[in-house]
């Protein structure tokens, strides 16, 4: 099975609360352990995570209880800084049209996950992910994680399952699927797991809580450890 899932708050408050939640993943497989603490708001008065105090907790995290950590850098000063002491970086939406970002992640030997832009095309996604490969990291994931939905407002973004099978005929890479962006809602990230991997997705990248009304942000779109299970229950199936 080369499938992976990828899971985790979308961001903490403390080192409790993702010791707790990694060892549920832990006890479940799951060996990567997703949180953000450099957070990119649309709203400058929401919380932008614990930032150097909350990677001090990752880095710990990772050594206490043996797991791979995936977090998101924002900045070259961050990716010099912790690049090389993580086990995924991952390049949010906001970012992927940061080229020089883009070029500094490329220098490190770490893999990357490259989120698609919620407006880009696929061959602006796949030309990004050549700044990073151009430099030499060749260990590059896709992730689509929904494009802006300009129909409605009932679901956060538009999950495009079709990127699947575009990115696996056109190019070498990876592909994972975001289904807790896309929607936005909780609800929906179950059947958008089962969906995105029987489409041949490499992977996913989920956000769980040990109880989801009490997750810092995202907590409508953070699903419970019953409905990862689920989850985790179709996978094995592939």
């Amino acid at each position: 099975m080369n499938k992976i899932i990828i899971a985790g708050p979308c961001t903490f408050a403390s080192y409790d609360e993702i010791k707790k939640i990694a060892s549920l993943l832990k006890e479940r497989g799951i060996e990567y352990f997703r949180a953000g603490t450099f957070k990119m708001r649309t709203d400058p008065n929401s919380f932008q995570g614990l930032r150097d105090e909350g990677m001090e907790m990752l880095l710990k995290l990772k050594e206490e209880l043996d797991i791979k950590i995936v977090t998101e850098l924002t900045t070259i000063e961050q990716v010099k800084k912790y690049g090389d002491k993580i086990d995924i970086i991952q390049i949010g939406t906001r970012n992927m049209y940061n080229y020089e970002l883009l070029k500094e992640v490329g220098k490190t030997k770490t893999p990357v996950i490259l989120k698609r832009n919620f407006a880009a095309s696929y061959n602006e996604w796949i030309k990004a992910a050549e700044y990073i490969k151009r430099e030499g990291n060749t260990n590059i994931i896709l992730c689509e994680r929904g494009v802006r939905n300009t129909i409605s407002n009932e679901t956060r973004n538009i999950l495009d399952l079709q990127a699947i099978p575009y990115i696996k005929n056109n190019t070498d890479y990876k592909i994972i699927i975001d289904p807790s962006h896309a929607s936005g809602l909780s609800y929906m990230v179950e059947s958008m797991s089962c969906a995105a991997l029987t489409a041949g997705a490499d992977g996913l990248l989920i956000e769980v809580h040990y109880d989801p009304s009490q997750s810092l942000c995202d907590s409508k779109e953070t699903i419970d450890f019953d409905t990862l299970d689920k989850i985790i229950e179709f996978y094995k199936t592939m």
